[in-house]
């Protein structure tokens, strides 16, 4: 199977329009537009293009998410009650479990990098593993790399 890499442009542009979840709306109306831009081949990890427009709403976390703030601004307020403001530049990590207020005073987009979480012994069986395969040299093995060390005297 054929692993490439992908170059997709951020715009808004082709993204599917939709509300926040009204349970979760706080204040005025804000909408959401989002694309898919990547998928990892395992299908745990995957990159969005967002923007959202002006309201304020609490968000919850199902995947751990790291998102770039591209345009505009929004305050977000933590489980604890802190706020902060978040702007172009910005990156945010939170956490899969958790959840935020959001107050976008105008219009923000981002970039997120979403990322399913696995049980504590999984992900610790997934190091091991990367860590035997860089141990035998077998991290950055192309196919061909492959072939030749399980057939060294040449097909």
């Amino acid at each position: 199977m054929s692993k490439s890499i992908v170059v997709a442009p951020a715009t808004t542009a082709d993204r599917t329009a939709g509300p926040v979840t009204p349970s979760w709306v706080l204040s005025g109306k804000p909408e959401t537009r989002s694309k898919e831009l990547a998928r990892s081949h395992d299908r745990t990890s995957n990159v969005m293009a967002w923007d959202c427009t002006a309201g304020s709403f609490t968000w919850h976390y199902s995947k751990d998410e790291v998102l770039v703030v591209l345009e505009g601004e929004a305050f977000i307020t933590n489980e604890t009650g802190e706020e902060r403001r978040i702007g172009p530049g910005d990156v945010v990590f939170f956490p899969a479990g958790t959840s935020s207020k959001w107050h976008v005073p105008k219009y923000i987009r981002k970039v997120a990098f979403l990322r399913h979480t696995m049980p504590r012994p999984f992900g610790l069986a997934v190091l091991a593993w990367n860590l035997f395969l860089r141990i035998v040299g077998l991290r950055v093995a192309s196919p061909l790399m492959m072939v030749l060390m399980l057939d060294p005297i040449g097909l």
